[in-house]
């Protein structure tokens, strides 16, 4: 493979890697690993630093939800002890990973994609960025893997709560959490019941004069014992660390695909469990209904996890409690809610979720015109009807992100040694003219902030247009699945 340290706007690539986070670092691997020989490749990253997510969110106790044995690369074993990771660790292991495969030299920090423009003369992208903030550059490559996430990076959730900008406090945006803050002796509410809000609150109480959960509805909360299991070490005492790393990490897929299927086909027997086990660890002055009593099902919306039941120590400490309200407006010290309850607060964290963003915000153009993603199918979850040589990765929302990375990653791989075999220049997902589909989502919880996926992402279809699922399945197909149907190669 390649190394292209030096990248100047006249070079051409074989393949353009937009975003070094968790998917940007695993598609690298997969390339010099499972690509065609000889491939070259670079990284362009918005930021000044390897992470995504976890060099982006800063909020106090910022982890992730996902066990880290499924969470981590399958290609570099992870030694921690801790099952749910926190983001400063997971940002040094990314930083580890790239170096270790050298991807971290072919990173150009600091530039940020602005548009991308196909040519069908050429059979090239042309990407426009913006370098430093300032200065303009173009690069020029074969294909594109766009690891941009799904949210965006630069902008906030819009916030329709009438009086919010009079409030005189502290406004507080998860995504952009002031390294300055100081919530000592202050009254906190924390806006919103999703995993930020559950990771925060027990975070921040202790040193806050109060803090309090104030939501709409509430969730599904799971203790998560902080460690991992004995299996785990016996593996890593007994096996080699690769094959330790792939036992666990088998384990921890079947356990949780097993654990998905179970919860998604007893949904009322498992909510039941769910609320009692939460019952069990309320204080008395708290009461289930109405507070820890969804009005969805679980798995609808993704279970939050509470690692070595810190939420409930919070509440029981007295320094944490959970109002379940509606707002009807902000003043300049108080919210008042629908109930006619008002309360006091020094500091709004407003952690009702993220604003959907495909690609990063970038603008595709193909010979000219302006593609509009949520208008088109998705082919297998990863590449757009009607875009030659442009795929996108985006991860499972009912299993670890880096399971749909691997399974998107292999895939694409094997797209481009089948082009290299045919001596095709471009590959295009086509939609058949006289095939009709139903257009769905391609997340399928039901959280608020995902409710107009439609409007931003492209559409789940039926056949080669389904999005990824199931890891087994996915990978299986990735390997030996149908690789030619709706494609143009040219």
């Amino acid at each position: 493979m390649a190394v292209m340290n030096h990248v100047e706007s006249g070079d051409i690539l074989d393949v353009l890697i937009i975003g070094a986070g968790i998917s940007g670092i695993n598609a690298a691997y997969y390339l010099t690993k499972y690509g065609p020989q000889g491939q070259t490749y670079a990284i362009l990253e918005g930021r000044s630093s390897i992470g995504g997510t976890w060099d982006l969110f800063r909020y106090p106790g910022i982890r992730c939800d996902s066990d880290i044995l499924t969470f981590s690369f399958a290609w570099n074993p992870w030694h921690g002890d801790k099952i749910l990771v926190g983001g400063p660790e997971l940002c040094d292991y990314l930083k580890q990973s790239a170096e270790k495969i050298g991807a971290d030299r072919h990173i150009k920090f600091n530039t940020m994609v602005r548009s991308v423009s196909w040519s069908s003369d050429e059979s090239l992208w042309t990407l426009n960025t913006i370098v430093d903030g300032q200065r303009q550059q173009e690069y020029r490559s074969r294909f594109i893997i766009l690891s941009t996430g799904y949210y965006d990076y630069r902008n906030p959730k819009d916030h329709i709560i009438p009086g919010l900008k009079t409030f005189k406090g502290d406004i507080v945006e998860p995504q952009f959490w002031p390294e300055d803050l100081d919530l000592d002796g202050k009254d906190v509410v924390i806006v919103g019941s999703g995993a930020t809000a559950v990771t925060i609150l027990p975070n921040i109480a202790a040193k806050t004069k109060h803090t309090t959960m104030l939501q709409r509805s509430p969730t599904y909360i799971a203790n998560v014992a902080n460690r991992i299991p004995s299996i785990d070490r016996m593996a890593r005492a007994y096996l080699p660390a690769r094959f330790a790393h792939w036992v666990s990490r088998m384990y921890h897929m079947v356990k949780s695909y097993a654990s998905y299927t179970y919860v998604v086909k007893n949904p009322e027997k498992v909510k039941r469990l769910i609320m009692a086990r939460m019952e069990q660890q309320l204080p008395p002055h708290i009461s289930v209904e109405p507070h820890f009593s969804p009005r969805y099902n679980p798995w609808e919306q993704r279970l939050c996890a509470c690692p070595d039941g810190d939420f409930w120590a919070a509440l029981r400490s007295g320094k944490a409690s959970v109002v379940t309200d509606e707002i009807d407006r902000i003043s300049e010290t108080q919210i008042h809610l629908k109930s006619g309850e008002d309360i006091t607060a020094d500091a709004l964290i407003l952690a009702t979720g993220l604003k959907l963003q495909f690609a990063g915000g970038i603008a595709i153009y193909v010979d000219g015109e302006l593609i509009e993603p949520s208008h088109k199918f998705g082919w297998k979850g990863c590449m757009i009807q009607d875009v030659p040589n442009l795929a996108f990765i985006i991860g499972y929302t009912n299993a670890s992100w880096t399971l749909g990375s691997d399974a998107s990653s292999y895939l694409l791989m094997r797209l481009l040694r089948t082009m290299k075999a045919k001596s095709a220049t471009s590959v295009t997902p086509m939609v058949p003219k006289d095939v009709g589909m139903k257009a769905e989502p391609c997340f399928k919880l039901s959280s608020t902030y995902l409710k107009n996926t439609l409007a931003v992402f492209p559409k789940d279809g039926e056949g080669q247009w389904r999005f990824k699922t199931h890891y087994m399945s996915d990978m299986w197909d990735a390997r030996w699945g149908d690789i030619v149907t709706n494609l143009e190669f040219r």
